[in-house]
């Protein structure tokens, strides 16, 4: 019988897992104020998801004040289509991870429209030159291992590079480079975004993010109306929240934007630009969102923080891996997220594969009931596979 994980599954599984659950539960036990932070945000987070249109006008009238564009897309057409005509054609373009944009297929479609676009996180960098699919929410190369790595850097790229983390990191430090000197476009997504300041939140350990943000003369940033939080307060707390449970605390870098570039220094009067981006953009997208916050079950999904976590801790990704879920919605959060954004036919044969165990409940940070989630998901796919 064929395996439904991808090769080497078992070996890029065990040293992820090897890696990260004991770094989760240690950061967890030095800093013993991170657990009421996550209950602080939950609430904070169901706040926004009764009064989305409230918190979404909000953000509009933030980004605005601060100098920025803001766009509402209702589906991922009108979603790519608003980038595309801020963007147009013969520009490079460089990326930060964004799960949206994979949700929505914005890569492939700038390249359509004539665009050099390059991915400058590593594991989504490593997924595009391959060719394939992410199969982790925050670490999208997690199927591949070192090996598989240098042999498709060599193969796509003509770079030679051992199989080694540190040289591969190196290298594609380099490659990357001349791409951030030469962009005329950053994309990013948003960890957080603080609905009373149109600031936007991102955590980071790379510094890619930095760059694609900083770099080039526009920065668009394009992201789920569910990243969303009242204030800039609580938009801090998401930024630790989400790193800690990922297992990377502290995080190397949490950027903050609100708006274009800007200097005050002549007679303290504020100028836009300065050395930064002179143009900053805002792309939200509905795509099911608002439909699952008014879901009796499906609403609880728009809590997460997207850590991973759950991943790292179900029997069911170690032995299925990607499969479990939709890309880029992969594992137990995958489940619900994919029935969101593509609905019930498309995540209930993933769901099928779930055996319950309870453990993704037990780890989530904001303490998403995962299983029952799951269930409702196979459940609402079996009454309409029996209507056919």
């Amino acid at each position: 019988m064929e395996s439904l994980a991808p090769p080497n599954w078992d070996v890029a599984i065990s040293r992820a897992k090897a890696s990260n659950i004991p770094a989760v539960f240690e950061i967890l036990k030095r800093h013993t104020y991170l657990p009421d932070l996550a209950k602080e945000l939950r609430k904070a987070k169901e706040e926004v998801i009764r009064n989305f249109d409230y918190y979404i006008d909000l953000t509009r009238k933030s980004i605005e004040r601060i100098g920025g564009k803001f766009y509402l897309a209702e589906t991922p057409d009108e979603a790519r289509e608003i980038v595309g005509k801020i963007v147009g054609n013969g520009k490079v373009i460089v990326m930060s991870k964004n799960n949206v944009a994979t949700e929505t297929g914005l890569r492939p479609y700038l390249e359509k429209l004539g665009n050099e676009v390059w991915e400058t996180d590593l594991g989504e960098f490593l997924v595009q030159i391959a060719n394939e699919e992410p199969s982790h929410i925050l670490a999208p190369a997690l199927h591949m291992t070192k090996e598989r790595i240098s042999q498709v850097m060599k193969e796509r790229l003509g770079i030679d590079v051992p199989p080694d983390p540190v040289a591969i990191a190196q290298r594609a430090r380099e490659f990357l480079r001349e791409k951030f000197l030469k962009a005329n476009v950053g994309i990013t997504g948003a960890n957080a975004i603080a609905a009373d300041t149109g600031a936007v939140l991102l955590v980071e350990n790379e510094g890619n993010i930095r760059m694609t943000s900083v770099l080039p003369p526009v920065h668009i940033v394009y992201d789920g109306i569910e990243k969303i939080v009242p204030t800039l307060y609580h938009a801090m707390i998401e930024t630790l929240v989400q790193a800690a449970y990922a297992g990377l605390y502290p995080p190397t870098y949490v950027n903050l934007t609100a708006g274009p570039s800007s200097t005050a220094d002549v007679e303290m009067y504020r100028v836009s630009p300065a050395q930064g981006p002179k143009e900053f953009y805002m792309i939200l997208v509905d795509n099911g969102r608002r439909k699952a916050a008014k879901d009796p079950v499906l609403w609880e999904i728009l809590l997460c923080v997207r850590c991973g976590r759950c991943s790292m801790h179900c029997p069911t990704y170690w032995a299925a891996g990607p499969r479990f879920g939709k890309p880029p919605y992969t594992g137990p959060m995958g489940i619900p997220w994919t029935a969101v954004t593509r609905g019930i036919m498309e995540a209930g044969p993933a769901a099928m594969l779930c055996t319950h165990s309870g453990n993704c409940r037990e780890v989530c940070p904001m303490g998403i009931d995962l299983p029952k989630l799951i269930l409702h998901v196979k459940n609402e796919y079996l009454k309409q596979v029996m209507k056919k």
